[in-house]
């Protein structure tokens, strides 16, 4: 399906760093629970994300993601996912998207 350019620009895509990682054992599939930063316009989101097969929570930790962050809100489990994390999913697992170079929280993705 194609989409326009129009339909790109109403996804709002947004640095954020992850401030705290937990377990999310309610969820189906394996994954954590996340409170990211996205400045202090936007704030903080609350996100679940299946990472737990290539990061550590530790190593999630700090770590600054693209997201979008004007996803509809989701309930997982007894959780409401708040935007969603980008990452590539192929044979050696999820990595996600990041900047080159520490951004700060909120800047837009274009």
């Amino acid at each position: 399906m194609l989409v326009s350019f129009d339909d790109f620009t109403n996804i709002d895509l947004r640095v954020g760093t992850i401030l705290e990682v937990n377990d999310f054992p309610a969820a189906q599939k394996p994954a954590y629970q996340l409170l990211i930063d996205f400045g202090p316009i936007i704030g903080i989101k609350k996100s679940s994300a299946q990472l737990t097969t290539s990061y550590t929570k530790s190593s999630l930790l700090g770590r600054q993601i693209i997201a979008n962050i004007n996803f509809k809100p989701k309930q997982i489990a007894n959780f409401i996912s708040e935007c969603l994390v980008l990452a590539v999913v192929n044979d050696s697992g999820v990595l996600l998207l990041q900047p080159e170079k520490t951004t700060p929280n909120g800047a837009v993705i274009q």
